[in-house]
């Protein structure tokens, strides 16, 4: 593993062992864009041949955090989404990711999606990243590839989450 990521790693483990709550997260969200300009970062993980959507470079086994390498091909365009019972920072390495953060309108019942309505949208740059607490809704949009660096609170993968759709169009 990568240096800068171990320190990272170890970083987030002592931050979320004395405060787990959404200061700690923000904590560690200020660490990860020290990280998002670090070159070797770039270099082991982002370079020309990286390819992987979800590559865990890190997982916590005390606190279950994982720190994942993304890399998207192409646009895309999300559905709104939390996290379930999990926190996620999201770390723009390369490209554009236009995010937008909803508000909760109706939950979801009886096998139909949650109802949501837009509150802002913002652009995430190279070097910026962005903490979404438990519950909160989100939704990117990509115009092209992008390379992130996330970290979640827990490993999300095969975890199914409620849906929603937004009662109006995006913006």
């Amino acid at each position: 593993m990568n240096e800068e990521i171990e320190r990272l790693a170890r970083d987030c483990k002592e931050i979320l062992t004395g405060d787990p709550g959404a200061s700690g997260v923000e904590k560690v969200r200020c660490r990860l864009e020290e990280v998002l300009a670090d070159e070797s970062v770039k270099a082991d993980y982002f370079g020309p041949d990286a390819d992987s959507k979800r590559n865990i470079l890190y997982e916590d086994s005390d606190l279950g955090f994982c720190i994942i390498a993304h890399v998207f091909e192409g646009p895309r365009v999300r559905e709104p989404h939390d996290h379930g019972p999990s926190w996620a920072i999201y770390g723009q390495v390369e490209g554009t990711t236009n995010m937008t953060e909803f508000h909760k309108v109706e939950p979801p019942s009886k096998g139909r999606p949650g109802k949501v309505k837009a509150m802002k949208s913002y652009d995430l740059e190279p070097g910026m990243a962005v903490a979404y607490d438990v519950g909160d809704l989100h939704a990117p949009v990509r115009e092209a590839s992008t390379k992130l660096l996330r970290i979640e609170g827990m490993n999300m993968q095969g975890m199914n989450r409620d849906p929603y759709e937004a009662i109006e169009p995006r913006s």
